[in-house]
């Protein structure tokens, strides 16, 4: 994009915006597409409830070819524009959820045909751009779907964002240019915080130490390139975010899905969107899972809840 203005008022000029899009648009008498859904993956997006559970939900719907999926990456995620990917490291523009909601609106506007989006689907912090849209402009989406979220940052999931602060914080070399062994330490001690909530107390228990390590070291290779400017001013981000005072005003059908990990909780996370959220569907899980990865299996239960819920917006 040529520029993009920030909730506070700095400007990016020459902004990048990395997407991708899969399946067939469909569009109306007067060009727009109908069938848009976008989609908003977890930070560490291989490891992702929704992404596994896709084979599930193909194999057993016929939604081939009924919806068209935009994967936009967020603003402050590389490849789109991001502290690394700027260069401008501990100079980026400091952001807020509503930043990153409009980033995307503001792509979308710019590059799609798009009179109302038809859905929202996302997990884990992608769940608070979607709740964040839906409350800030709940009029431009037919439906949301958000799995293991929150309504905000809070108890146990701000602590260990202050965690993440304060290794961050005492990084020496902080505010240097390049490459630092202090800053690699950091993304090195950030990673195996954020390993710890890729699965539930009960899969871990489950495991031995050696499985554990195996699992541990091939997380940490899959993520040891995580820059650590972009990831502290995404969690600067998400420490902010709180929309429960605002869930009322969210008028797209909506469902909810808790499964349970180490950091979101069901009970506490997600059942409460149905008394805030007018109309929900609000589905959880127990902890069955034994293994640390998932079998077509795992996903009969909710699979089925999310066919269901599909099936009502193909057009």
């Amino acid at each position: 994009m040529d520029s993009f203005r920030f909730e506070y008022g700095r400007v990016l000029e020459n902004v990048a915006v990395q997407y991708v899009t899969y399946g067939y648009p469909r569009y109306d008498e007067d060009g727009f597409i109908t069938n848009a859904i976008i989609f908003f993956p977890t930070f560490q997006g291989v490891y992702s409830y929704l992404r596994e559970a896709h084979k599930y939900i193909m194999d057993n719907s016929d939604f081939t070819d009924e919806f068209f999926f935009i994967v936009i990456t967020s603003l402050g995620i590389p490849d789109s524009c991001s502290p690394s990917t700027t260069g401008l490291d501990y100079n980026f523009p400091s952001y807020s959820c509503l930043d990153l909601v409009n980033f995307k609106r503001q792509f979308l506007a710019e590059k799609f045909k798009i009179k109302k989006i038809l859905g929202l689907i996302g997990e884990g912090i992608g769940g608070y751009q979607i709740l964040t849209w839906a409350c800030e402009y709940p009029d431009e989406m037919e439906f949301i779907t958000v799995v293991n979220s929150s309504a905000k940052l809070s108890g146990y999931k701000f602590i260990i964002s202050k965690i993440f602060e304060n290794i961050i914080e005492s990084t020496e070399d902080y505010y240097t240019d390049g490459y630092s062994a202090s800053k690699t330490k950091s993304i090195i001690a950030i990673n195996s915080l954020l390993f710890a909530h890729t699965a539930s107390k009960k899969t871990f228990n489950n495991l031995d130490n050696d499985e554990i390590s195996v699992i541990f070291e091939d997380f940490n290779d899959e993520c040891i390139f995580n820059d650590l400017y972009d990831f502290k001013f995404r969690n600067d981000c998400d420490m902010q975010f709180d929309v429960v005072d605002q869930l009322s005003s969210i008028k797209a059908k909506s469902l909810f899905i808790g499964t349970n990990d180490n950091y979101y909780h069901s009970e506490l996370d997600t059942m409460p969107f149905r008394e805030l959220v007018n109309g929900a569907i609000v589905v959880t899980q127990k902890d069955e899972k034994d293994d640390y990865y998932f079998n077509n299996d795992d996903y009969f239960y909710i699979g089925e809840k999310i066919i269901s819920f599909l099936v009502k917006f193909k057009k």
